[in-house]
């Protein structure tokens, strides 16, 4: 019995090509991070964090000869400066962990839900759990050094009880009171605040070690758009006498050396700028108040121009790597009668 081999479908090949191209950039940037780390508690999962990254190149790599599809060209040492000075303290390097390795999990889910061929899901369900065990390390390490920021609590409820009033949705109306957060708005503000700190240092520390002076622009712009998002989530938590927790322990050198390409960094803001936008949609759908799904609505709008202007950027230098997409059949026509 011949087995019959079938191809990649257009979501698998997406799939495989955004798996290469995000862990070929982690791949750089935790080699650059494995250099400088000192706490060694924290070295050995940086250390994990890497060898995934580049295990996992390999197996894509793979993948794409194998499917005779061209291997993206990613992000190589080249992109990366192991000359330049610490940038980022182990504390940060943690929190990076944390921070990736819960953006993996929703990414591998994605990936898996989108995949066809029992290998590809193969792949990427493996991908899942190491991701998973990633972020359980993480998160251990971080609890025994006092570091995990965990989300507001709660008093626990007593009883169950049901919605009686279209009142419960609103929230626009000024000159009304607003009801109470619920325990499902305050984990998402809770999230949003983490990821826009997070986000903001990033962005900060890029503009801090580029030398273009538009690219500085852009990251401090980027900085400026996270710390306007933290202010504004910040407030609906503490209008509702809930204080945010947050860490101190998220901190950057002073040093101006560019450990990474522009591309690279361009790149990763992009990155963090899609997945920022997939945490507000998922946010504005889980919260009932209309104020907080108008709030992530419209601060997706901010986010989503910021990343077309960082695109444009990318273009302009010749760093924005197309990935695979059909032939323009019209074209192909015009060419075909031009050339007969």
């Amino acid at each position: 019995m011949t087995e019959h081999h079938t191809q990649l479908t257009s979501a698998e090949i997406a799939c495989i090509w955004t798996a290469y191209m995000n862990d070929s950039m982690s791949k750089c940037i935790l080699g650059y991070f494995l250099k400088d780390v000192e706490d060694q508690e924290i070295r050995p999962i940086i250390q994990h964090a890497y060898d995934l990254s580049s295990t996992h190149i390999e197996k894509l790599t793979h993948i794409f000869q194998k499917e005779k599809l061209s291997l993206p060209t990613g992000f190589t040492i080249d992109d990366v400066n192991m000359n330049a000075p610490r940038l980022y303290t182990d504390t940060f390097m943690l929190e990076y962990i944390g921070h990736i390795s819960r953006a993996g999990l929703l990414a591998y889910g994605g990936f898996i839900a989108m995949s066809a061929r029992k290998d590809i899901r193969a792949y990427f369900i493996e991908g899942l759990t190491e991701v998973s065990n990633l972020y359980d390390t993480g998160a251990d390490i971080s609890l025994s050094k006092g570091l995990f920021v965990r989300p507001p609590y709660i008093a626990y409820p007593t009883k169950t009880d049901f919605i009686d009033s279209k009142k419960y949705l609103s929230g626009l109306n000024p000159f009304t009171n607003k009801r109470p957060l619920n325990a499902i708005e305050i984990s998402y503000l809770h999230m949003n605040t983490q990821t826009n700190v997070i986000g903001g240092s990033l962005a900060l520390s890029f503009a801090q070690t580029s030398p273009r002076e538009n690219i500085q622009k852009w990251m401090l712009r980027g900085r400026d758009i996270s710390n306007k998002h933290v202010q504004i989530f910040t407030k609906v938590l503490m209008d509702d006498d809930i204080q945010p927790p947050t860490s101190s322990e998220v901190a950057i050198t002073d040093s101006t050396t560019p450990p990474f390409s522009d591309k690279l960094t361009m790149f990763f803001m992009g990155l963090l700028g899609a997945v920022g936008l997939g945490n507000y949609a998922t946010s504005a759908a889980a919260s009932q108040r209309s104020d907080i799904a108008m709030n992530y609505e419209r601060l997706s709008i901010e986010i989503g121009q910021y990343a077309k202007d960082g695109a444009d950027i990318m273009i302009q230098h010749g760093w924005l790597e197309q990935p695979p997409g059909t032939m323009d059949k019209e074209k192909l026509a015009k060419n075909k009668n031009q050339n007969s």
